[in-house]
């Protein structure tokens, strides 16, 4: 709001004046809700982080083995690290005396290989017009890695100084993700690959890194790795936003054990995995950790988002399709159904029901590389006819068939989701079943054990974010490690209104433009 300069006052009306007061009550009252936001947030972060010490640092669980409790510190050492890095930027002032506690680090192993890399101003004229002359230089070192090899890179940053004004240049220090940190990014990037690609815990990792002839407490590859969740959510938030731009998605969900701090039994939470269709121009995996399956979570992801749904039969899904959503059925769920019919008793009605959709599926394999709009065509004139006769031959066995038996029940879930199985004849954009998304949890299925120890939902939201990015990059065919690594690099530096240059989906085009 333009305030009035003092000498209008005198010529303001009463209403005018009356206006004027009540905008700057509200100016003050908005400016004091985010205050007591802000303090609000940052008070439950240093509770958090209270208790996540008090956890590291106290008596240990008895019921817990050795590599148990390394899971499970590694993961509260990458929450504290998380937390750290966002009392940062709410605390100024609490950062500096962090900084000035912190240890000196230690130097790098003097036998490791090293690399020069110098920095130096693009210009060595002073603005006086004399030139400028070298008088020394700073010396940073970073460790990087290549599998089974460190070495060093050794920035190098020229002072040159004006003899006449003693005037002083320097080339600035490269932004970097971990502000004074050791690690490359190159090294970074080894790091959560091997963590949530390859499934390594750090305590191994650290192992790893030992036998290579360096050491890194586990603690601080933890530091490492919840800098980095932290520094990476805009581009989880700018994917998410992407992927709800999509008239048709993925849905599906699978549990993972978690065991907070402090508590001696795993209970059951759920990663949820949002995914573009194989025939979107975007191609992309969005994860989401919860605490439980409550459908909430899935309200909670889709907020507004008023499209296509495919998805099985789960129950936390139907509020949104009471408010909107359009539900898609899964052809490999009602599939199974008689499979497994088929398995446990060579059931006739199970394998003529199989053969109906196996029809289906030859279809659609022919029709992949179509258009939407052909494809919509082809479902018509050959995908239609096979459904109806296919209704049509349910609907007369379940006739024939007692209530509560196997078959019964298999063709049951059929009938019941009769319309939602059918849509996709409608829209060639719309995939036959869900096994696309199910396959992105593949990645979760081979690195189970590892996740065991969710340690909480922090930590688990951690690794959700991490793993899209990962997924992400390998649906859109990119090497994942040197995605993160690229990406890593720039982040420091990029504008948050162009944060969605850096998701997968427009990496190639990016780094073409930057390479």
């Amino acid at each position: 709001m333009t305030q009035p300069q003092p000498a209008d006052l005198q010529n303001l009306t009463p209403d005018q004046l009356r206006e004027m007061v009540l905008q700057l009550r509200g100016t003050v009252a908005q400016r004091d809700a985010s205050i007591q936001k802000l303090e609000t947030h940052n008070d439950k972060l240093t509770h958090e982080l209270a208790q996540l010490r008090r956890h590291r640092f106290g008596k240990r669980s008895e019921g817990m083995d050795k590599q148990q409790l390394a899971l499970l510190d590694a993961l509260v050492d990458e929450d504290i690290a998380a937390i750290e890095a966002e009392l940062e930027t709410l605390s100024p002032k609490a950062t500096e005396q962090r900084e000035r506690k912190r240890a000196k680090r230690q130097p790098l192993p003097k036998d490791l290989p090293r690399t020069d890399i110098y920095h130096e101003p693009e210009n060595t004229s002073c603005s006086c017009g004399c030139a400028l002359t070298r008088i020394g230089e700073d010396i940073s070192e970073k460790l990087d890695y290549q599998p089974g090899t460190f070495s060093v890179e050794r920035h190098i940053r020229g002072k040159w100084c004006c003899r006449d004004c003693d005037s002083l240049i320097q080339a600035p220090v490269a932004p970097h993700i971990i502000d004074k940190g050791i690690p490359t990014t190159n090294l970074l990037a080894q790091v959560l690959i091997s963590k949530y690609a390859d499934h390594l815990p750090l305590h191994r990792q650290e192992q790893q890194f030992a036998r290579a002839g360096v050491v890194i407490p586990r603690s601080t590859l933890a530091g490492w790795v919840g800098r980095c969740g932290v520094e990476l959510q805009p581009l989880i938030d700018a994917l998410r936003d992407t992927l709800l731009k999509e008239a048709v998605l993925h849905a599906d969900e699978t549990p993972v054990l978690m065991l907070a701090p402090g508590k001696k039994r795993t209970h059951k939470a759920y990663v949820w995995a949002y995914a573009s269709t194989r025939y979107s121009a975007i191609q992309g995996v969005v994860y989401d950790f919860q605490p439980g399956r409550a459908g909430q979570a899935a309200r909670d992801f889709l907020a507004d988002w008023r499209g296509k749904l495919v998805c099985d039969d789960y129950g936390g899904y139907k509020e949104g399709f009471a408010n909107g959503i359009t539900e898609l059925g899964c052809w490999a769920h009602a599939r199974r159904k008689f499979h497994d019919l088929h398995v446990a008793n060579k059931s006739q009605i199970a394998e003529q029901a199989l053969g109906y959709i196996k029809d289906l599926y030859r279809i659609e394999r022919d029709l992949a590389e179509l258009t939407p709009e052909e494809r919509q065509q082809q479902r018509q004139k050959k995908s239609k006819p096979i459904i109806d006769q296919l209704h049509h031959w349910l609907i007369a066995r379940r006739q024939q068939v007692p209530d509560g038996s196997g078959t019964a029940r298999a063709i049951d879930y059929s009938l019941k989701r009769w319309e939602a199985l059918v849509r996709y004849l409608d829209d060639g954009a719309v995939p036959i079943d869900n096994n696309w998304v199910e396959n992105q949890f593949r990645p979760w299925a081979l690195g189970r054990s590892n996740w065991l120890f969710a340690g909480s939902l922090r930590s688990g939201q951690r690794a959700a974010n991490i793993m899209t990015l990962i997924q992400s990059a390998k649906i859109n065919g990119l090497e994942p490690q040197a995605y993160l690594k690229g990406v890593i690099e720039r982040l420091p530096t990029q504008k948050a209104s162009k944060i969605a240059e850096l998701l997968p989906h427009n990496w190639t085009v990016q780094s073409a433009v930057s390479g």
